[in-house]
């Protein structure tokens, strides 16, 4: 689908900042397309999480896994397919719901690595009948760094138009989050050995 709408609104070639469009006919139809192609990921990936894990923690971690192999994925066939990115540091537009996301490619990719050990340390060790546990307070923390890092996101997306798109995307805001993230299941990691 997305290369697709690149080829449809960017036939030059698909930079930043992006170009406005209206919301017209075709604009509007192939968005909501793209919102519900977003949409129908997001239950195939909890669909697939639940199915895989068999207590709450195995499937938090499958969800973990499988969202983070389909995001760098989506990137390696754009690289494939169009031969984008050029580069880590170049700017795509992550996700529409609720609002348009966008960053440097490097920061959903940071986000999947950690994703991708997070879960795998959780399967790892839940085979081995050592848990990872999180309490509530650890399980706020976890969505308070989700929401730091989304906040990066969205801030960003509201600009994807603007000539100083870049400077929107605040770094120190997304290293918060992701570094909170990281600290937080480190301490769940070792309090559970």
């Amino acid at each position: 689908m997305v290369v697709y709408l690149r080829a449809i609104f960017y036939p030059e070639g698909f930079v930043f900042p992006l170009a406005e469009f209206g919301i017209g006919d075709l604009f509007g139809r192939l968005l909501l397309t793209e919102v519900g192609r977003e949409a129908a990921t997001l239950v195939l990936i909890f669909s697939g999480a639940w199915l895989f894990g068999q207590n709450r923690r195995q499937r938090f971690a499958y969800f973990l896994t499988i969202f983070a192999v389909w995001d760098i994925f989506y990137y390696v066939w754009l690289k494939v397919l169009l031969d984008w990115p050029g580069s880590v540091m170049d700017w795509d537009i992550l996700f529409l719901i609720p609002v348009a996301w966008a960053s440097p490619v490097l920061a959903p990719v940071l986000i999947s690595v950690a994703m991708l050990v997070f879960a795998w340390i959780i399967l790892y060790r839940d085979s081995c009948s050592r848990p990872v546990k999180a309490s509530a307070f650890e399980w706020s923390g976890f969505v308070l760094s989700a929401l730091v890092v989304f906040v990066s996101f969205c801030i960003a997306g509201r600009y994807v138009a603007q000539a100083d798109f870049e400077s929107y995307f605040y770094w120190p805001v997304f290293a918060v989050g992701y570094v909170l993230a990281i600290a937080l299941f480190v301490k769940c990691f070792l309090k559970s050995k």
